[in-house]
């Protein structure tokens, strides 16, 4: 894959250029993608399609864990999962969408990463950061859109995004079937270890770390696929409706 250097940007580090992608996938956070749609990541990747991951924030006012420690246990989560790359913005945790130029960074990223699906998160979650990134982010595809907005790169629309749950859920318009790639899921979110694993002596006890918000992951993912007839599935929403050219399944 073709990488040139990067130039730095008022409101986000250097920008890092890459090939276009199928799929590109915000998270608020490092480990938000993993938890909402890391099966479906993994099952991209694994049938050819390209995915490149953003996370927003490297997660600092988390209670565990360095912001150096989390980037690196994100880049080993997507190593599992088989993303093309990852790269973190460094905005402000707790500060999403606080920075006027949050808009316009996240617009020019789109527009030079040029996908054609986006995944961002679900815009109602008990996480304000979350609900911060859903607006900014929906806001940021139709905007990357329109040739007069001003922001680096050439006008880009996406296919359409669609809406992933990381706390809170909703009924799905449609889920994903990721039974096949469930075993990386898991290996993934094995990967934050700051975040997932009991807490070490100094450490502070949070909902993350105990066996109850695997479980609570998993549950949902069963659920999902259970309803849908399958061992495991992630759930998605979107705002348009889908087009099929018959009532026939299938």
């Amino acid at each position: 894959m073709k990488k040139s250097g990067g130039k730095a940007r008022k409101g986000g580090p250097p920008y890092t250029y890459l090939v276009p992608v199928d799929l590109l996938v915000f998270g608020p956070h490092p480990d938000d993608i993993e938890i909402g749609l890391g099966g479906t990541v993994a099952r991209h990747a694994s049938l050819g399609s390209i995915v490149g991951l953003c996370d927003l924030t490297a997660g600092e006012m988390g209670s565990n864990g360095t912001p150096d420690e989390r980037l690196v246990e994100a880049e080993n989560a997507r190593v599992v999962l088989g993303a093309a790359w990852r790269e973190n913005l460094r905005w402000p945790d707790r500060r999403i969408g606080k920075d006027p130029n949050h808009l316009e960074h996240a617009a020019s990223f789109i527009r030079r990463h040029q996908p054609r699906v986006v995944a961002a998160p679900y815009w109602s979650d008990r996480h304000p950061d979350h609900t911060a990134s859903s607006q900014l982010l929906t806001e940021a595809v139709f905007n990357a859109g329109l040739r007069r907005y001003r922001a680096e790169g050439e006008p880009w629309k996406t296919d359409w995004i669609c809406y992933y749950f990381i706390n809170d859920q909703a009924s799905p318009t449609f889920v994903i079937d990721v039974s096949a790639t469930y075993d990386k899921k898991r290996a993934a979110l094995d990967c934050h270890r700051t975040q997932f694993e009991p807490a070490a002596p100094g450490a502070a006890d949070t909902r993350l770390n105990t066996p109850l918000f695997r479980q609570l992951i998993e549950s949902r993912d069963a659920q999902f696929g259970a309803l849908a007839g399958v061992r495991w599935a992630e759930g998605f929403v979107v705002r348009e409706p889908i087009l099929r050219t018959s009532l026939l399944k299938g």
